[in-house]
């Protein structure tokens, strides 16, 4: 399951294949949305929960709200199933997907909405290879350093003039996720810790200065 984008998704996978998906673009409505997926891939997969045997989860980079409420929501299901529950940064799993799908070969870059008229993006030697850590900037700070590269997400179709070789997949999906995950398990390697990448403070914040009353 991935939340850290508008993108609230869901998939199933056998270890060998995606065999039930669910995803939905609402910004405002992760929460509300993230059960009821997972149970709607339950129920078109044709199993009951106690059947996963382990989660994988999008830790982001993304904003503080929509991110945590996959992870928390992870994290419950693998203390419920007693399952491990893996963490697979989001914009690997953007770029796993554009090789998969879309069949883009590297160099490129993904870039997802960061609000603020930020970005969050990495840079990819090829679908399955980041060349560095996530970071957060400006379209305009990151344009010429990325200049000649397709872009990924949806990050470059808000910033055409920043990107102007936007390229899909717009959001992640849970189904690449999984299978990248699945894939890497295979073949021996260590997959995250499910802790958010959050990459800056949540907008949200305790004022400065408040006035503390207290009764007399």
């Amino acid at each position: 399951m991935d939340t850290a984008t508008p993108a609230v998704t869901v998939a199933l996978h056998d270890g060998a294949s995606v065999i039930a998906s669910s995803g939905q673009v609402d910004a405002r409505r992760h929460g509300e949305l993230l059960l009821p997926a997972v149970d709607r891939v339950l129920a078109e997969a044709g199993v009951k929960l106690d059947a996963v045997t382990g989660v994988v989860v999008g830790v982001g980079p993304g904003p503080y709200t929509g991110l945590r409420v996959g992870l928390v929501t992870a994290a419950t299901f693998g203390s419920a199933l007693a399952v491990p529950v893996h963490g697979i940064c989001t914009l690997d799993g953007l770029a796993y997907a554009a090789g998969q799908e879309g069949g883009l070969e590297g160099p490129f870059a993904v870039a997802t909405d960061a609000r603020r008229k930020e970005v969050y993006w990495a840079r990819y030697e090829h679908a399955r290879t980041r060349t560095g850590d996530p970071a957060v900037d400006r379209p305009a700070d990151i344009a010429e350093a990325l200049a000649g590269l397709p872009v990924v997400g949806q990050g470059a179709v808000l910033y055409p003039e920043a990107f102007p070789d936007a390229r899909g997949p717009e959001h992640v999906a849970a189904g690449a996720l999984a299978a990248l995950a699945a894939e890497r398990l295979a073949a021996g390697q260590e997959l995250l810790e499910p802790q958010p990448l959050y990459l800056r403070r949540p907008d949200a914040q305790v004022p400065k200065n408040y006035k503390v009353v207290t009764p007399k």
